[in-house]
């Protein structure tokens, strides 16, 4: 797991090939187990592949979404938030275990953050995806993983890059 953990990195650009429905299908699985708070599972995935769709997902905001354009596949994920206070949580463990997954897969991927954005100044990120996607008003809207083959490599952070000083032992501000 540590692996799948080190390589991962966010994938902007993908190439044209779809994704194979056997990893589809382990795709679904996994956001299907992932973890929610008091099992209340209260997220609802949305699989789209349809190009037109996904090219309408991609100015979802003005900035951020646009990576999209190159995806063969994008999973938006919703959840009904009055069957859980935490399914902000429960949606953001689901993305991370979509995203891993697909490192694992051998497949690139991106979070496109919607919750809390704007679309124009009219219309939230939110208002427009469930327009487009026709999902239900007593859904909220998270995020969009966008998930493809790779069309650039990106290399791992090395170990001695990554933020040490942000860990603490027992105590805030104590260092090992």
């Amino acid at each position: 797991m540590i692996d799948i953990i080190r390589q991962r990195r966010s994938i902007r650009k993908f190439t044209e090939q779809v994704v194979e429905e056997d990893k589809l299908k382990l795709l679904q699985e996994a956001a299907l187990r992932s973890p929610a708070s008091k099992s209340a599972n209260a997220w609802e995935f949305v699989v789209v592949q349809d190009r037109s769709l996904i090219q309408q997902l991609a100015t979802s905001k003005p900035f951020g979404s646009k990576l999209l354009e190159t995806a063969p596949l994008a999973i938006v994920i919703t959840a009904d938030e009055t069957k859980t206070e935490a399914w902000i949580e429960d949606c953001s463990v689901a993305s991370v275990f979509l995203q891993l997954t697909a490192q694992a897969l051998g497949l690139g991927s991106c979070w496109v953050q919607i919750r809390g954005r704007n679309h124009s100044d009219e219309k939230t990120a939110e208002e427009y995806v469930r327009e487009v996607l026709e999902i239900p008003s007593n859904l909220s809207v998270l995020s969009i993983i966008a998930v493809g083959y790779p069309a650039q490599e990106r290399r791992p952070v090395e170990t001695a890059d990554l933020q040490w000083e942000k860990i603490h032992s027992n105590k805030f501000g104590v260092k090992e």
